[in-house]
């Protein structure tokens, strides 16, 4: 059988939202979940790249003398933004309209920063007046465009797969190791191909009511026929312990890039590339001990 695909010719990769954000420009912070604004109107006056995951480890290597950045914290000034991979970390102040869970105890639990409104976990307190939010938990728009609902699976995965992308091609790094922010290992993941365009045939809209979570976009995609640009991933899980060997080898690995996500938002990735994987042939669910998934992007 033969299939004859039309796409746009002039469909463009689309940059992830904190590689977007500009100096001297107006932005508003929204949680994806619920549409409650986090930061209203604000203009960074500096938006700056932070060093990679690993800077630290690969000072101890550079440096014949003990590092001496090893107890330095990078903050940013009151109208700063400073990018990391998966997050940005702003100088909240008096402008967030999120709430800090900071009881008396230090625990990691106790950091969080979650949605007025849903209660959604939307980063975490790093210092006083210093706040880490998680991309794959805002929508970070300029304030004259105002907020769109974005479907929350096909969010994730445009978000994770533009991570991978621009990591992969910045640091030709292929191989990364999903981490929640309690520390734990959820999924391993290697990039195949970051230029696949997927095609979502026509399907049996019944067959939509088995699924519970993200049901919309699942029946959506059932009944209509679209293409999309996608990442096509190996994964292998890591909840419950399971291929542990693996996932200790890989955390000692440089070769292995790091990226940190809310636990919450791990399993939700498991998740949608489990089902993915689930609605493959099954000739092509595996290769080798590991299992294939696709990941789109908008």
């Amino acid at each position: 059988m033969r299939l004859l695909v039309q796409a746009d010719s002039d469909t463009k990769s689309v940059s992830s939202q904190n590689k977007s954000l500009k100096a001297q420009r107006s932005y508003s912070f929204y949680c994806q979940l619920c549409g409650e604004i986090i930061i209203k109107e604000r203009t960074f006056l500096r938006v700056l790249p932070l060093p990679s995951e690993h800077w630290g480890a690969l000072v101890e290597e550079w440096c014949c003398h003990p590092s001496p950045f090893a107890s330095s914290l990078l903050h940013p000034l009151d109208d700063d933004c400073l990018l990391g991979d998966t997050y940005v970390l702003v100088n909240s102040g008096s402008k967030s309209h999120s709430e800090s869970q900071q009881p008396a105890s230090k625990s990691k639990e106790n950091t969080r920063v979650i949605c007025k409104r849903c209660k959604a976990m939307l980063g975490e307190t790093v210092s006083s007046g210093t706040t880490k939010y998680y991309v794959t938990e805002l929508i970070i728009r300029p304030s004259v465009e105002g907020f769109h609902m974005i479907s929350r699976s096909l969010f994730v995965q445009n978000v994770v797969a533009q991570c991978l992308v621009e990591l992969s091609s910045a640091r030709s790094t292929f191989r990364f190791r999903i981490q929640g922010h309690d520390g734990k290992t959820y999924i391993l993941m290697w990039l195949l191909n970051s230029d696949t365009l997927l095609v979502e045939s026509m399907g049996n809209s019944d067959t939509s009511n088995t699924f519970t979570l993200f049901e919309d976009h699942l029946r959506t995609s059932f009944m209509s026929s679209d293409t999309w640009n996608a990442i096509k991933v190996l994964f292998l899980p890591c909840i419950k312990d399971r291929n542990k060997i693996l996932a200790d080898a890989w955390e000692n690995d440089f070769g292995v890039h790091l990226l940190t996500f809310p636990s919450k938002t791990c399993l939700e990735l498991l998740l949608i590339m489990s089902l993915n994987n689930a609605s493959l042939p099954p000739s092509l669910q595996c290769l080798n001990s590991f299992q294939v998934a696709f990941l789109k992007m908008m």
